[in-house]
This record gives structure tokens, sequence and C-alpha cells, in this order.
């Protein structure tokens, strides 16, 4: 089991632990507000599962139906997931505005602040552990279920604020006004996860930074190289792929081209990664002397690059 599953299985296992616990304190206190966030908790349950069985499959190696492999299934989810919590954030403030307008009263009694308690502790450390997993395996499924559990967080978070200012002050608008806030806080993000899962699965391009350092580790590369083009990129799930036209002296062998391709690859591994990078070599269209002084190529690339 891989550092994206592990991490995702947490999160079911987090889900169970808060829903047993909100669903024994209920039952007993009989609140009615612990029970409704046991049921929130079970989502939560349902959510995070679904997110471990998209990461499993999209972890799976090629096969003859799917040879770059299944990591679009990753993104699918992780939009899936993304506007499960956008549609949150949206509930929240519609229920805001229409409590400040029919003028409710919010009562809370002991029992609501332990398992708000709970639940900020619970998911403030799965949140930020999912964060980093996901960060560091360029994972959006695990990106998105963090900011599922940081909705929670926020939630529940600014239930305690309000219960506080609203002690101190004698006005319970205060938790309408701070869940609104909340709300439009959990959209944005949502959104952010929810345009990134898009765009891969759009095969967007990576960012210019990674595609400039890939330029830079093949320009400083020696003779026989002489230049490359058609540099394609794009992101499927948390895997990364490239591919381009390699230029090489004409008058190298097959065997020194096929060690400077893979010397290339060995290289933007080392500095950008484990990728799936295909290079499709061609000869230099100019037959010189091989050496680097004489390269017309070369020449051209460092004139460019003086220009640029």
């Amino acid at each position: 089991m891989d550092l994206k599953q592990k991490a995702s299985l947490s999160a079911i296992i987090s889900a169970v632990f808060l829903s047993l616990s909100k669903f024994v304190i209920g039952l007993t206190s009989g609140s009615m507000a612990v029970i409704t966030s046991a049921l929130d908790s079970i989502l939560d349950i349902f959510m995070s599962t679904l997110n471990y069985l998209a990461i499993k499959k999209a972890d799976m190696p090629p096969d003859k139906n799917h040879l770059y492999g299944h990591g679009k299934i990753e993104d699918l989810a992780a939009i899936v997931q993304s506007l499960f919590v956008l549609f949150t954030g949206l509930f929240i403030i519609y229920k805001s505005i229409e409590k400040i307008f029919t003028k409710s009263v919010v009562l809370y009694s002991g029992w609501d602040v332990s398992v708000m308690v709970l639940s900020i502790s619970v998911s403030f450390f799965l949140s930020r552990y999912l964060k980093n997993v996901g960060e560091k395996t360029n994972s959006n499924v695990l990106k998105a279920d963090a900011l599922h559990y940081s909705s929670d967080l926020y939630s529940n978070t600014g239930v305690l604020v309000a219960i506080i200012i609203s002690y101190f002050t004698g006005k319970a608008f205060f938790d309408f006004l701070l869940a609104i806030v909340i709300g439009i806080i959990i959209i944005f993000s949502a959104f952010k996860i929810l345009k990134h899962g898009v765009y891969n699965l759009s095969d967007i391009s990576l960012s210019e930074e990674i595609k400039s350092e890939i330029d830079k580790i093949i320009d400083e590369m020696p003779m026989p190289y002489a230049g490359y083009h058609k540099l394609r990129t794009r992101t499927s799930g948390s895997k990364k792929f490239i591919d381009f036209h390699l230029l090489v002296c004409r008058k190298a062998s097959i065997e020194e081209a096929h060690k400077m391709a893979d010397d290339i690859e060995e290289k933007i591994r080392e500095n950008l990664g484990n990728m799936d990078i295909v290079i499709h070599i061609e000869p230099c269209p100019y037959n010189c002397d091989f050496s680097e002084e004489n390269c017309r190529v070369i020449k051209m690339r460092k004139i460019h690059a003086a220009t640029r």
C-alpha cells in the first residue's frame, strides 16, 4: 500500500471514529444536533471511500485498454469531491441567510460543544495530513479530501467562535454571519480544486516553471546533442507525461544517441520526480565536423539564448 492509499484509508478510519463517537454521544444525550452531525460523518465515510477506490484504481499499472494508465480516474474523483464541497458551501450560505431573515434562535448544549471540539481536533490533523500527502504526491483527489475535512474544521470552529461571541454580546446572529464567511471560503477553495481537475482532464500542459526546468536540463547536454523541439507535457492524475523530439548530430552512432536520451530521462527524473518520458530521436539537418565549435545549431541556440 503506497502513501496515497494509506492517507485515504486514514480518512475513512477517522470518519468512522467520528460517526460512532457522535452517535454514542447523541443517543446518550438525546441531542438531535449531535445525531445530525453523526449523519454528516457517515457521508464523509462514503466520500473518503470513493476517493480510496479511485486512488487504488488510478495506481493500477497500464493494461491493453489503458496504455497510459488509469490516472484520470483520480482527476474525476477530485472533480466529484470538489463539487460536493462546493454545494456544501452554497448550502451553508443559503441556510445562514434564511435563518437571519427568519430570526431563528440558536440553542447550544454542552454535548454540542464537546462534539465540535472532537470534530475540530480530528479534522485539523486529518486535513493537514491529507494536504501534505496530496502536495507531496501531486494527488488532486487527496487535496480535495483535505478540503472536504477543512470545510468541517471551518464550520465547527466558526460555530465555537460564534458561541463565544454570542455569549458575551447576547446576539445570536453572529453564528449565521460567520457561517456565511466560512461558506464563501469553502466555495473558493472548491473552485480551485475543481479547476485543476478539469484542466488535468483536458490535458493542460505542465507549468511554465517545470517546462523551463526541462528546457534547462536538455540544453545543458554535451555533444552529440544539437537541440530539441515539439515539447509536449500533460498530467494524468498524479503522473506527469513528457515527450519531445531530440536532435542529435548526424555523425553520432545509434548507441550514442540512445545513451544521450537515457541521460536526459535520468536527469529530468532526478530534478522533477518520476515521469513518463518519450523521446523521438532525429538527425541534425546540418552536416558538420561533429564539434561544438562548428555546430550551426548550437551557435544559433546561443544567439537565441542571449537575445531572450
